[in-house]
């Protein structure tokens, strides 16, 4: 008698089903988890744990939390004061970092476990939820707005702002011919202003065009190496480069000479970011699977697999420019004119990519998602 036949009658007599084994719906949970004892000693872990820790659970269970989080960590603070006042704790913002994983944003949940045998509380099972993802999502958009408002300031600027100033400089140059001396001096300097506020402006017009973008089967290996030349006999010339790139990446659907743009100016930061002495920049890609954002105005979704990252070992970008880096006339040069990153934000806005960075002391990482290219876009190539 097959399984089904042999079931059939316990289902039409209303008996349950065996209950799930507690084991498998803890490794099918989609977020780590773990259970830390009274003496921080790792006694379980879910697959997923297994996954950020990035070992096996046989290196994970009974060691010391503090291999895995450091003792400073407000997270170990956090499960101590869950076993001992048996509440459970959140964390919006805590930051896991360890030698073996890179820096990650989480969500914690820290709640209190008894003893099988019942009495005190002498376990904690710990949450973490990986949140750096949806907020690159979600400041993209961001970026995309922050684009947007550039193009409009643009076309703006552009019709309103320089015709009165060539009338305004035409008029200096008008008086400067009867002026005195110490007039023309003045005259001068409104020739020499206008001109500077013309020069901006003529900047500032690329975020007007609104031609259609032609895209098609990129290399971006191709283009990375190219920038790379550029700056190793140029800007980059004391700054070492390293590139650990994917040999099996498939072609990104794009533009080659923006995507080159683009590139150029994000390593020109990194350069100009990274210290005298020692200073590296290292170049990156990746396919990434499962990464996709919504098209906005349908219903459709693009996948985003291709991953590249830009990083730099310079000091880190100031926290309180975090939020704006991607706006208009928003530096940490001096001398900067802060459209550099908010043109990066609106070619990869119109590539339907996705660009995010996160920063501190010694490591600054940009990220860009780009999509993949078909043989159907590469049929419909320009």
């Amino acid at each position: 008698m097959s399984t089904a036949a042999s079931l059939s009658p316990m289902v039409e007599a209303g008996v349950p089903s065996p209950a799930p084994d507690p084991l498998h719906v803890l490794n099918a949970l989609p977020d780590p988890l773990i259970v830390v004892d009274r003496d921080l000693r790792v006694r379980f872990v879910n697959f997923e744990a297994q996954s950020l820790f990035q070992a096996g659970a046989s290196s994970l269970l009974e060691r010391p939390l503090s291999g895995l989080i450091p003792a400073d960590s407000p997270i170990v603070h956090m499960i101590e004061q869950a076993i001992d006042r048996g509440a459970s704790m959140s964390e919006y913002a805590a930051v896991i970092e360890t030698p073996r994983i890179e820096r990650k944003r989480v969500i914690v949940t820290v709640g209190p476990m008894t003893a099988p045998q019942g009495g005190m509380v002498d376990q904690a099972v710990v949450a973490f939820h990986e949140i750096s993802i949806a907020q690159h999502i979600d400041k993209q958009l961001k970026h995309r707005n922050a684009a947007r408002s550039v193009t409009a300031m643009a076309a703006m600027l552009a019709h309103e702002v320089k015709n009165p100033l060539s009338g305004i400089r035409g008029a200096a140059q008008l008086l400067e011919q009867t002026a005195s001396e110490p007039d023309r001096q003045l005259t001068r300097l409104i020739c020499d202003e206008a001109d500077r506020i013309v020069n901006l402006v003529n900047r500032m017009e690329v975020f007007s065009f609104d031609a259609p973008l032609e895209r098609g089967p990129v290399n971006i290996h191709h283009v990375l190496e190219r920038v790379r030349a550029l700056a190793q006999n140029g800007f980059a010339r004391s700054v070492r480069i390293v590139e650990r790139y994917d040999p099996s990446l498939p072609p990104v659907l794009g533009n080659h000479d923006q995507l080159v743009q683009v590139f150029l100016n994000l390593v020109k930061n990194a350069a100009e970011a990274a210290p005298e002495e020692g200073g590296e920049i290292v170049l990156s890609t990746a396919y990434r699977r499962g990464v996709s954002i919504q098209v906005p105005g349908t219903g459709s979704r693009m996948n985003l697999p291709i991953l590249i990252t830009v990083q730099d070992n310079g000091p880190g970008i100031p926290e309180d420019l975090n939020d704006h880096l991607f706006d208009p006339f928003v530096s940490t040069k001096g001398n900067g004119t802060g459209l550099g990153l908010a043109l990066v934000a609106k070619i990869i806005g119109d590539h339907g990519g996705v660009i995010s960075f996160e920063s501190r002391p010694r490591r600054t990482v940009f990220r860009l998602s780009l999509p993949r290219a078909t043989s159907r876009s590469a049929a419909r190539r320009p």
